[in-house]
């Protein structure tokens, strides 16, 4: 048997993220034929959304417990034994309810707790394998999701396609196997020892750069979601172009852009400075806001939707850089960053969803509203972009000064 080296375990980590591609881009597909199946309406469609990533921010906060308690490797396999459970059961759970949003919610907790823990651990690790740029594995890490969205959008549409919608639920099937396989890919990799030297957790809770990249994460969280949860529904009810048509053009090519975005960082991370990057992509975040939201022509809109993709690209992982440089917290850091993103990626499409609700259901209004979140973030990168420059400027001074 071939001797298995850490490639592949970042492949199974890789793959980790695919997994939670399907948990993050399956079900939206379905929202429309939630609400006419089932007759769920806008609101609940939303709170399933709030359901997922709420899920997800409690089990981050227990994560570490539970690796610690079961081991990374028995506790990477059995979380994705558990969100394999919460998308098979898709298909039938339900079913069992006199009201199906029961029945979805129990689904979407199951996955949801199950990605949450994964998360965590193929953070954790491949930061933990050797590498020669933690930052450009971590951005290749992440691009796993948007590769993954790819993956899980062209083949559903095709699905659906060629087997009609009303076929979703064998599909669920297909889909809940992908992280059963992993779950066995996982009990064969190696997995380096972990780095122990690390910041405490009470002592990041004291350090003001923790508090200011948690709230980073927060906001690229929500820029990225707020969009991408919603821009298979937006296409098809606000644009009024077919399912398939709003699938491909809006959320594939959302992900492809986004996924470009984070491999051409892992490439150059080295060579760019990335606070610089991340300011540059959120200003051209915020153009793409005002052109899905604001343009009267619906080709233009979806064009904003891939411009989006590729604006909000390194956020998350760039976020995690900045945190993982700035403070050594190991694994612990790595859990409250993802249960930062977790609560920036409830955030954003929950208040989109609400917002619309409150704005006679126009999903257009709704979006512009969330173009909050990349505003403030710019306005926060930018803030220290300017103090860096000027610490350096003063130091320069100081030397001048001695000399």
């Amino acid at each position: 048997m071939k001797t298995l080296t850490y490639k592949h375990t970042v492949a199974a980590s890789f793959t980790g993220y695919l997994v939670l591609a399907i948990t993050g881009v399956f079900v939206p597909l379905l929202f429309v034929t939630f609400r006419n199946d089932y007759g769920i309406s806008l609101e609940k469609t939303t709170l399933l959304v709030t359901i997922n990533f709420s899920t997800q921010v409690v089990f981050d906060l227990i994560g570490t417990k539970l690796i610690s308690a079961m081991g990374i490797r028995r506790c990477c396999v059995v979380s994705h034994l558990v969100t394999a459970a919460g998308i098979i059961s898709l298909a039938f759970l339900p079913e069992l309810f006199k009201d199906r949003f029961i029945g979805l919610a129990l689904c979407v907790f199951l996955y949801a707790a199950g990605v949450a823990v994964a998360e965590i651990i193929v953070n954790i690790i491949v930061e933990a394998c050797p590498s020669e740029s933690t930052a450009g594995a971590l951005s290749f890490l992440h691009s796993g999701y948007c590769w993954g969205s790819v993956a899980v959008v062209l083949v559903s549409t095709l699905f659906f396609r060629f087997f009609g919608i009303q076929s979703w639920k064998i599909l669920a099937v297909i889909w809940g196997i992908v992280p059963i396989l992993n779950a066995v890919f996982f009990t064969k990799v190696p997995i380096a020892e972990l780095d122990r030297a690390e910041v405490p957790v009470k002592k990041m809770l004291k350090m003001k750069t923790f508090w200011i990249m948690l709230v980073l994460v927060v906001l690229a969280g929500a820029s990225e979601q707020a969009v991408e949860q919603w821009v298979s529904t937006f296409a098809e009810e606000s644009l009024n172009v077919s399912k398939s048509a709003g699938d491909l053009a809006g959320i594939l090519m959302f992900s492809v852009m986004m996924g470009v975005a984070r491999l051409l960082f892992a490439k150059f991370s080295v060579k760019i400075d990335l606070k610089t990057a991340m300011i540059g992509s959120l200003s051209l975040c915020v153009v793409s806001y005002l052109i899905i939201t604001l343009s009267p022509n619906a080709v233009l809109s979806l064009v904003g939707c891939a411009v989006c993709g590729l604006s909000v690209g390194i956020l998350m992982p760039g976020s995690f850089s900045l945190s993982a440089g700035s403070i050594k917290g190991g694994g612990a850091l790595f859990a409250l960053m993802a249960l930062s993103g977790d609560l920036g990626c409830s955030l954003g499409p929950s208040a989109v969803g609400a917002a619309s609700g409150r704005l006679g259901g126009d999903l257009r209004k709704g979006i512009l509203c969330a173009i909050v979140f990349p505003a403030i973030m710019l306005a926060i990168l930018t803030a220290m972009k300017l103090k860096s420059k000027k610490a350096v400027s003063d130091g320069e001074l100081k030397e001048i000064g001695s000399a």
